[in-house]
């Protein structure tokens, strides 16, 4: 007859951590203002300004500049908008620092923040690109590797202004003030019509502009995207990376 020897023991990290990251995916999901956010506002202006003449676009291809400029507002809502909501929250009610103290970590959690935003971002592209693409937008899928290329660069760089704006403010300061850079990069970043001739230093004013502009280059204008573009989102992504990774506060 066998003794019954229990044994406790922290899970493998990787089962924590996939257990977070779904669990980060379902209370995202779970949260009306953020679907509405991350999909209803992009989804009704692709079909609005896509499908209607209401607003001035340059050129004759309305989809081919319309549904890029939704494709990086997407990224903006989720990498940016919604996590700096959501980050600043759970730090101010103690999530972050319960969390943190667990076995999953610090390092754990925000690798699983990075890893939810991450697929949460793929999803929805996918979703909007297929709409797009239903509605009559022919995209060059030959160019897709650099347009991958600059949405992970935009996606690191409002990942790392979500989680700085998260540390340093008041969860309420963060909603404002997410939500007023989210109009004001909705308004002049190009989306649905042309943004502000700012020249070269544009891009680094208004990285939902430049954002936008690399995708129609690499998907509809089947052209080299500005090298000028790059150096401005990699400069986006490494200041508020580090800025974030120095000033990121768990209480």
């Amino acid at each position: 007859m066998s003794t019954f020897a229990p044994a406790p023991s922290r899970a493998p990290f990787k089962s924590i951590l996939r257990q977070q990251i779904r669990m980060e995916v379902t209370l995202t999901a779970r949260r009306g203002e953020a679907v509405v956010l991350a999909m209803g506002v992009p989804l009704l202006v692709l079909l609005g300004a896509g499908l209607t003449h209401a607003t001035n676009v340059p050129g004759d291809d309305r989809l081919g500049f319309i549904v890029p400029g939704v494709l990086a507002l997407t990224v903006m809502s989720t990498a940016f908008t919604g996590q700096a909501i959501t980050t600043g929250y759970e730090r101010s009610y103690g999530v972050l620092k319960r969390l943190g103290a667990s076995p999953l970590t610090r390092p754990g959690l925000l690798l699983a923040k990075t890893a939810a935003v991450l697929g949460l971002i793929v999803l929805q592209l996918l979703v909007l690109a297929l709409v797009g693409v239903a509605v009559g937008w022919r995209p060059h899928v030959a160019d897709l590797l650099p347009a991958v290329g600059v949405t992970v660069l935009a996606t690191a760089a409002y990942t790392g202004l979500a989680l700085l704006l998260a540390s340093v403010l008041r969860p309420e300061t963060t909603t404002a003030a997410a939500t007023f850079i989210y109009v004001l990069m909705l308004a002049a970043g190009g989306i649905m019509f042309a943004a502000p001739d700012l020249g070269a230093a544009g891009w680094f004013l208004l990285p939902l502009a430049a954002h936008a502009e690399a995708l129609r280059d690499a998907l509809t204008r089947d052209t080299e995207i500005p090298l000028s573009i790059w150096l401005s989102l990699t400069l986006w992504a490494a200041v508020f990376l580090t800025a974030a990774a120095k000033k990121f506060r768990w209480e």
